[in-house]
């Protein structure tokens, strides 16, 4: 048997609405992945030091505050910075689809915004994850 896939799923910046971290959360537990979730109002550095003692291969951030052009990025460099680049990160919230090229130009291997399904999210979790 395979490991199983881990992800820390963060909240990154002064957003307090979770619900879709924590939909996406149970979703890829409900797919067999090992899921983190870190609450509400974490800092990129809290994220990415989290990751990194998690030993996750993936984060998750969703984002809904609109700081998503400072925050995201800001948790790729840092995890480069922390010598953990092979930790992929993708985001998720209310993001428009002009910022997204941005964001994957500065690390977000991929972005997900409203009307994307678990499935979507957990196949391309599957695919860029190799365990």
């Amino acid at each position: 048997m395979s490991e199983k896939i881990r992800v820390l799923i963060a909240k990154p910046g002064l957003d307090g609405h979770d619900r879709g971290a924590k939909f996406v959360a149970r979703a890829l537990r409900d797919a067999g992945m090992e899921v983190i979730y870190t609450g509400l109002r974490q800092t990129p550095e809290a994220i990415a030091n989290a990751a990194i003692q998690e030993d996750v291969d993936a984060v998750g951030l969703s984002i809904l505050s609109g700081a998503h052009n400072t925050l995201l990025p800001k948790v790729a460099e840092l995890l480069k910075e922390k010598n953990a680049p092979d930790i992929l990160v993708f985001g998720g919230g209310v993001i428009p689809e002009s910022d997204i090229p941005f964001l994957k130009e500065n690390g977000i291997k991929a972005v997900f915004t409203p009307g994307t399904t678990s499935e979507q999210i957990v196949s391309f979790l599957h695919e860029n994850i190799k365990k």
